[in-house]
């Protein structure tokens, strides 16, 4: 199954995009991952047969073993894509979380959305390591 983060707007400061970089290259090993970033988030920019997750902070929080143990779910019952949607400074539009089939929190705290794009990605590796049994999560 490939995943597929849908992100508001270009990461410009350096050490995010160097952290969002290594977490993308550390994720490629374990499954197909793509980052793809849009001027303006629309419904008609979510893949068709993924099922969407909105990143937003009303959604549903979980641990990182929860949050594996979902992955994990995802990636055996079903062929579609996974598509992780976060917005821009201004949140997600209405007609993108209607359209999302889950809503996910990293935090009940409003995170600046450059941020939440390494969180994500960082928590995406640290589910996969814990599916394979890995170190990485002690």
């Amino acid at each position: 199954m490939k995943l597929l983060v849908l992100c508001e707007g270009k990461l410009r400061e350096r050490h995010f995009r160097e952290a969002q970089d290594a977490y993308l290259a550390r994720l490629v090993h374990y499954a197909p991952v793509e980052l793809r970033e849009v001027e303006r988030l629309r419904e008609r920019d979510l893949p068709e047969r993924s099922r969407v997750v909105a990143l937003d902070q009303r959604g549903r929080e979980s641990t990182s073993r929860e949050l594996a143990a979902w992955l994990g779910k995802q990636l055996a019952s079903s062929a579609r894509g996974l598509c992780f949607v976060i917005g821009g400074a201004d949140g997600i539009d209405a007609a993108v979380l209607a359209r999302a089939d889950e809503k996910l929190a990293l935090s009940r705290l409003t995170l600046p959305h450059r941020l939440a794009r390494v969180l994500l990605l960082e928590q995406l590796y640290r589910a996969m390591t814990i599916l394979k049994g890995e170190p990485y999560h002690r």
